[in-house]
């Protein structure tokens, strides 16, 4: 099992994206992504989160909002992983380069236009739809050979 955190930083309509382009050998090759990465042994999730935000931008987050956990199985046909999604309201600091792709802020409305993993669709839409904004989720996204072939959710907060 493979603990990591995923962060969509937020600014003026726009949000922070990684372009997985420059590590030959990445699962994600190619794909958009927000920020992130694995657990460090004896790390919370805010710890991974503020951490991995850190060393991918520059930026060091001074709010943030738990939106949800995604759960993958088998994601990478090896491990089950389990991905702690936030979004950052607030930041300081200056962005640099990033060891694993480009960074680009996208104009919130073209961010479904990149290239992303299809199951992203989804939880995009419940992190931006005002429809969702009190709520939070659990989710489990199930992949074949790096094709989406269902999801389920649960949501939590906000009237069911």
């Amino acid at each position: 099992m493979i603990l990591s955190t995923l962060c969509y930083l937020r600014k003026d309509g726009r949000t922070l994206m990684l372009h997985r382009n420059k590590r030959k050998k990445d699962f994600h090759k190619g794909k958009f992504n927000g920020v992130g990465g694995k657990f460090e042994a004896g790390e919370t999730p805010e710890e991974c989160l503020k951490r991995e935000v850190l060393e991918e931008t520059g930026l060091r987050l001074k709010a943030y909002r738990y939106e949800g956990v995604i759960t993958f199985p088998l994601f990478d046909g090896v491990d089950d992983w389990y991905t702690f999604v936030y979004t950052g309201l607030d930041f300081e600091g200056e962005l640099r380069d990033c060891e694993e792709g480009t960074l680009h802020w996208i104009e919130d409305e073209a961010l479904t236009a990149l290239d992303l993993w299809e199951g992203d669709h989804f939880f995009l839409e419940w992190i931006y739809s005002p429809e969702y904004q009190d709520r939070r989720f659990s989710a489990k996204f199930n992949y074949h050979n790096k094709t989406y072939i269902s999801h389920e959710v649960e949501f939590y907060g906000g009237i069911k």
